[in-house]
C-alpha cells in the first residue's frame, strides 16, 4: 500500500479534527483530488457483477443468471433497465398499458414473454417470468442487428427503443433524439448497477457539496424539509444532500433511494469526501435505504439525523450502513425523474 496508503491515514484522520476550524473546507478541496489520486486501479475487464444491494435481494439472482443470456446484455444493463422502466415495483402499470416490473406492452408480451421459472404459464406480473422475458427479448433485438456496424449493445438499445427496422436503416444508432437519449441514460445507468472493477473517480463538485452541508450545521431536522423560506431553512436527510448538490449544479432525485443511483458505488476503504453515504434496515435492499449523509472524512458525515436533532457530524461505521454512491453529473442526469 505504501506512501499513498499513509498519506491517506494522515489526511483522513485529521479530516474530523480540522472540520470544526475555517480550514475544513480547503482541506477537502486538496484532499478529494490528494486521495483519489491514491486510489487503486484503472479499467478492469470482465463480466460485469451486480453492485451490493443495488437489486431487490428477490430479483438478484434472477437478474444475475439472465444478464448473461447473451453479449449484447450484462446484468448490470438488464438491472438498470428495470429500474428506468419501473424501479423494480411488479406491480407497475402505465398509462400506456405496459405492465409489470419489465413493462412490456400486451402485444409485445404476446410475441416475447416466456415461461422464465417453468411453471407452466407466461405471467406479465411475475418477475420470475418477466425478468428472463426482458433479458430474451434483448439478445432477440441484438440478433436482428447483429450485422449492423458499431456497439452491439448500444445498437440493441436503440432497437428496444426505436426497433430494430431504424436501426437497419440508419446503420446504427438511428438520429433520433428520444432513442440517443434512451442509449445514453441506459448505458448510464448501467455504471450504478454494476460492481466497480477498478478506480473510481472522484467527484470535481465534491467540496462544493461539503461546503453547502457544513453551512448548514447545527439547523434543526424538518421531516420532508427542502431548506426553503417557507420551512425556517430545514431539512430532512436526502433534503440536506439533494440541496447540496444542486449547489454545484448536480440535481439529485428527491429521496434517499433514488440519490443511490447517481453514479458508482466505491467500497468502504475508498471512500472520499463528498460520496453519499447511506443506510438501510435491509442491507441487500436498495429500494429500502431509509438515510443518507455526505461523506466527510475519518469515518464522519454530515447528516440530518432525525425529528428532535440538528444538522451534524456523525459517524459512518454503524450496523446499518448500507454503502455509498460516488455522486457523478451524468449518472444524476440519467435517472428517471418518476419510478
Amino acid at each position: 500500500m505504501g506512501d499513498g496508503w499513509t498519506m491517506r491515514k494522515m489526511w483522513v484522520g485529521a479530516g474530523v479534527a480540522v472540520a470544526l476550524g475555517m480550514g475544513f473546507v480547503m482541506l477537502l478541496v486538496v484532499g478529494v483530488y490528494l486521495v483519489g489520486g491514491n486510489v487503486a486501479g484503472g479499467a478492469g475487464g470482465g463480466a460485469k457483477r451486480l453492485a451490493r444491494g443495488s437489486v431487490p435481494a428477490a430479483y438478484q439472482p434472477i437478474v444475475q443468471k439472465w444478464g448473461n443470456l447473451c453479449p449484447a446484455i450484462n446484468p448490470a444493463l438488464l438491472a438498470a433497465q428495470l429500474y428506468q422502466e419501473s424501479g423494480f415495483n411488479p406491480k407497475a402499470r402505465s398509462a400506456a398499458a405496459a405492465q409489470g416490473i419489465a413493462q412490456f406492452i400486451p402485444g409485445t408480451w404476446a410475441t416475447h414473454g416466456i415461461d422464465g421459472d417453468g411453471d407452466g404459464d407466461r405471467d406479465v406480473w411475475d418477475p420470475a417470468d418477466a425478468i428472463p422475458s426482458a433479458a430474451s427479448y434483448d439478445c432477440s433485438l441484438a440478433s436482428y442487428v447483429k450485422d449492423v456496424p458499431g456497439d452491439p449493445t448500444e445498437n440493441m438499445l436503440a432497437s428496444y427503443n426505436a426497433g430494430a427496422y431504424a436501426v437497419i436503416k440508419y446503420q446504427g444508432v438511428p438520429p433520433y433524439k428520444e432513442t440517443q437519449n434512451y442509449v445514453r441514460v441506459i448505458t448510464t445507468l448501467e455504471k450504478s448497477f454494476a460492481a466497480p472493477t477498478g478506480r473510481v473517480d472522484p467527484s470535481e463538485q465534491a467540496a462544493g457539496a461539503i461546503a453547502y452541508a457544513q453551512k448548514k450545521l447545527g439547523t434543526p431536522y424538518l421531516w420532508g424539509g427542502n431548506g426553503t423560506a417557507e420551512q425556517g431553512g430545514r431539512f430532512d436527510c436526502s433534503g440536506l444532500t439533494k440541496a447540496a448538490y444542486e449547489s454545484v449544479g448536480i440535481k439529485l432525485p428527491r429521496v434517499a433511494n433514488d440519490q443511490y443511483n447517481a453514479g458508482p458505488h466505491p467500497g468502504r476503504e475508498e471512500l472520499l469526501p463528498g460520496d453519499l453515504v447511506f443506510f438501510s434496515d435491509d442491507l441487500t435492499n436498495s429500494r429500502a435505504i431509509r438515510h443518507v449523509g455526505i461523506y466527510v472524512g475519518g469515518g464522519y458525515m454530515i447528516d440530518a439525523p432525525r425529528t428532535g436533532a440538528v444538522i451534524r457530524f456523525d459517524p459512518i461505521d454503524t450496523p446499518d450502513y448500507f454503502g455509498a454512491t460516488r455522486v457523478t453529473e451524468d449518472g444524476a442526469k440519467a435517472l428517471p425523474t418518476t419510478v
